[in-house]
């Protein structure tokens, strides 16, 4: 089967280059480039400011992917955090709100393969520490608040040994857009051979040291610090230790602690045999901005320095970075605007959980059904299936206490993803019977507030080609409610899309925008209130030259005033004209409660919608159901006896916001179309 091509609009594009223009032409004129010009690098990328995978070192020998393949859990309480955090096996866990750690500065233990990310910009760990032991790897640390462990009258830190995050003797760490202030010791330790480590869009405030790498007479770490901005600190900004590469940049330094030390307030140091590459930084109001032992190599190019004094080493070659990795730098005299906007705990982290699959199982789930059971049950944060181009031949259900899941397609078109299976309703069941209208569909959707857009699902089942009694094939049955279907389509021939309730009284919305659906019997039918708004409808011959089948079979509760609503969309058929109804009532088991509603409004006909378009279903006339249309046009639209017109008072009572609102409220026809 084939069908339109999507009509997408272009991706929006989010840049910073209105900030940074202003940033540049705000450079104080005291400031003064600590390298040629043009040697700032390429412009900075117009698009986010940062990734959600990690980047730099962290990247490298096999990469950092943190929880991949784990449950995802929210803890909101030390034994949970603890538990999850400490546990063998890999989880993803979302840390809501703030925990205070007992007694005051414990470490919590951080075992492999986690991810810990706060749920927004309120996520805080209080009076404690994340400790990574020897031997921890794959390890993902981001968007959390570590705060308050300090110990009054310990400046040095030399009575506690209270970090915000100590690593020794790991490997694959990534600590990205958190905030570390006000600790007992250092806020970031990275030490003893630690490698494979990238320090990202962080927060280092209101401290002593912030921030110190080595403790080992080996030069093996390798680590990537950028972005970071270091304020109201004293020293270790980093001080970096026979790393054997550290490469900085894009990071700001302002504020920095007056205490007078002509030495032990300073910026970077890179110590011992550490080879460093400075790249695009902006160091403001700084003592020794950056400086090296002689048996070290630093390299710096392209940063910006005010207010500066003391040392600005630069000699030997250390390293070329872009040997190791790619990376784009952005202007240094753009760093303080982007860093301080950007750095620490955002908003936007968190809340949506995203899992990235492919069709041949090398994702971070090897299938749709893995991924969704790794969402907990009355999960209370959005998890994205981020689905790579492909055909994804497997079915797949979303479990009733399972909520707040979008499946995403990632391609150009909702037809470069594909999730599709071939069962129909009469196949047999191992245990005897056959599978039913549930166990045809390719996939399931109980649960609520569920999300698709930019993909197919398809029954390829081939009524056609096999004698079967039961050919029903659903491409999606839905019992949710609030599910949105955006620029997504449906492909099967009977039954295609079944929105339906948990049972007859309750009520369930569907709201399905910019999306094609295609099929022959009864191929959009339930009870759910759904609205199919903007969208192409495709009623597919079965080669009949009077009945190729039903657009509609409607089972709205009679107390429910609002069952289908497909309006502002086309209906297109290459069937014969006069051979295909817009609908019929549907009865489950005979239920004379169950009145079909379908409004049909401001739509486009084709020829081969009959003039009389409604008609009986098992004994129950049409007439006795809730049928109409308003103002539809085209060569299959008509005013006739056989076609009940809504009047106009009563159309306007029928919009999408009366289908959606509900005792809720819910609106997504007013938020933009959005693209994966």
């Amino acid at each position: 089967m084939t069908h339109p091509h999507s009509k997408r609009s272009r991706t929006r594009v989010l840049g910073l280059l209105v900030a940074l223009a202003a940033a540049v032409a705000g450079l104080p004129p005291t400031a003064t480039a600590a390298a040629p010009a043009g040697a700032a690098g390429p412009a900075p990328s117009s698009h986010r400011a940062w990734s959600d995978t990690p980047h730099g070192f962290a990247s490298l020998d096999g990469g950092t992917t943190g929880g991949r393949g784990g449950k995802v859990v929210t803890v909101r309480n030390q034994a949970d955090l603890a538990r999850y955090a400490g546990a063998e096996e890999p989880y993803i866990i979302r840390v809501a709100g703030t925990i205070a750690v007992e007694p005051f500065g414990s470490d919590i233990d951080v075992a492999s393969d986690k991810t810990i990310v706060g749920v927004g910009s309120t996520a805080e760990l209080v009076h404690g520490e994340l400790h990574l032991n020897p031997g921890t790897h794959n390890v993902i640390i981001r968007n959390l608040t570590i705060r308050d462990s300090y110990v009054e009258g310990d400046w040095d830190g030399k009575t506690t040994d209270f970090d915000a995050i100590q690593m020794d003797s790991v490997h694959h760490v990534w600590i990205d857009h958190n905030r570390f202030t006000h600790m007992g010791d250092g806020l970031l330790d990275v030490r003893k051979d630690s490698e494979y480590i990238t320090v990202s869009y962080n927060r280092f405030d209101h401290h002593n040291k912030a921030f110190g790498i080595g403790w080992t007479p080996n030069v093996k770490t390798q680590i990537t610090i950028d972005h970071n901005w270091f304020s109201g600190t004293k020293q270790r900004n980093p001080s970096a230790d026979n790393c054997a590469y550290a490469h900085l940049y894009n990071n700001y330094l302002s504020a920095q602690v007056e205490d007078g030390d002509p030495v032990f307030s300073y910026g970077n140091w890179a110590r011992g045999r550490t080879k460093m590459v400075i790249e695009n930084s902006y160091y403001e109001d700084v003592q020794h901005p950056y400086q090296a032992d002689a048996t070290a190599e630093l390299v710096q190019r392209g940063s910006v320095t005010e207010n500066t004094t003391g040392r600005h080493d630069a000699w030997g070659t250390a390293f070329e970075p872009r040997d190791f990795y790619p990376y784009r730098l952005d202007p240094a005299a753009a760093v303080p605007a982007l860093v301080t906007k950007f750095s620490g705990p955002q908003k936007s982290i968190g809340t949506d959980t995203v899992l990235r699959l492919k069709a041949d199982g090398s994702g971070d789930y090897p299938t749709l059904q893995a991924a969704v059971d790794a969402v907990p049950a009355r999960n209370d944060g959005r998890v994205t299936l981020s689905l790579a181009p492909g055909t994804y031949r497997q079915k797949v259900r979303v479990g009733k206490e399972q909520h707040r899941i979008t499946f995403a397609g990632t391609g150009r078109h909702r037809d470069d993803t594909l999730i599709v299976f071939d069962t129909p309703a009469g196949e047999a069941k191992p245990g005897g019977g056959t599978v039913g209208s549930w166990g045809s569909a390719t996939v399931v959707v109980e649960g609520d507030d569920f999300t698709a857009r930019n993909l197919t699902f398809s029954n390829d089942f081939d009524e056609a080609a096999v004698e079967i009694n039961g050919e029903q094939a659903l491409a999606v049955k839905t019992t949710g409610d609030r599910l949105l279907f955006e620029n997504t389509g449906f492909l099967g021939n009977q039954d295609t899309l079944m929105t339906d309730t948990p049972v007859l009284t309750e009520t369930a919305r569907v709201y399905v925008r910019d999306s094609y659906i295609e099929g022959d019997v009864d191929f959009i039918y339930g009870r759910a209130t759904t609205v199919v708004e903007r969208s192409v409808i495709r009623a597919l011959s079965r080669g009949s030259a009077t009945n190729n089948g039903y657009i509609t079979a409607a089972s709205t509760w009679k107390g429910n005033p609002y069952g289908f609503l497909i309006t502002r969309s086309r209906i297109v058929s290459d069937a014969p004209a006069q051979s295909f109804h817009l609908g019929r009532p549907w009865h489950p088991s005979g239920n004379p409660d169950a009145v079909g509603q379908v409004l049909i409004r401001e739509t486009a006909l084709p020829a081969a919608v009959k003039s009389a378009p409604w008609t009986d279903m098992s004994g129950f006339p049409w007439q006795e159901a809730r049928f109409s249309e308003y103002r539809n046009h085209g060569p299959g639209a008509a005013v006739t006896p056989q076609r009940p017109q809504m009047p106009a008072g009563e159309a306007a009572r029928h919009q999408v916001s009366d289908y959606l609102a509900g005792q809720d409220g819910w609106a997504p026809h007013r938020t933009r179309a959005r693209t994966a």
